[in-house]
């Protein structure tokens, strides 16, 4: 299958954020008195903060939530953009970012990175009333792209965004780098081990 649009995730696929986006969020929950282990919020990783929250039972959210958002931006210089990303990203045309960040998580958390300029269409948790796995982001996305699902490729690290590409009729690579392990991900179309093979498929 070669295919005409790629678009990205975010965290865990062009950014390696998953030990200051949990750590963060271990913080924040410490802080009013619940203990998690890193492991047991994995799960929050792919999801927009509130819906991790949601999930978490956790009462007094929008202050957990403010507070899981300054320490991120705090351990901000911790984050680093996966080897190999800028590369891929410079070869290719047309392409596209769908995040569960929301505006002001991109603003600390993505255009610092300076990889904004490589994108023509860039959908955040903002943008859309329905969040992953629901298809709209990426299907806006598809939209302001022009692109027809049938070509695009949605690249990811979590279930969310396969069940997201599959709901919008695109084809799930899996970004390897981000995701470490393919348990669960059976139905992915493709596993990518490096950003590199990506452009094997284009």
């Amino acid at each position: 299958m070669v295919y005409k649009t790629v678009i990205f995730d975010v965290d865990g696929t062009l950014l390696d954020t998953e030990r200051v986006v949990l750590q963060a969020l271990r913080a924040a929950l410490g802080n009013v008195g619940l203990h998690y282990e890193l492991d047991d919020l994995r799960f929050a990783l792919g999801i927009t903060g509130e819906k991790a929250l949601e999930q978490l039972d956790v009462n007094n959210r929008d202050t957990v939530m403010a507070d899981w958002f300054a320490m991120e931006a705090r351990l901000n210089e911790e984050v680093e953009i996966f080897d190999g990303i800028v590369e891929v990203l410079a070869e290719l045309d047309g392409i596209g970012v769908v995040t569960s960040k929301n505006a002001g998580e991109m603003e600390t958390g993505f255009y610092p990175f300076d990889l904004a300029q490589y994108f023509d269409a860039i959908v955040c948790a903002s943008d859309t009333e329905n969040h992953k796995p629901h298809p709209d982001p990426l299907l806006r996305c598809m939209e302001l792209l022009g692109a027809d699902p049938a070509t695009t490729l949605y690249v990811g690290d979590a279930t969310y965004d396969m069940r997201c590409a599959h709901a919008a009729g695109a084809d799930f690579g899996l970004a390897l780098w981000g995701a470490k392990k393919t348990d669960g991900f059976a139905n992915a179309n493709i596993v990518l081990e490096k950003p590199s093979d990506i452009l094997k498929y284009v």
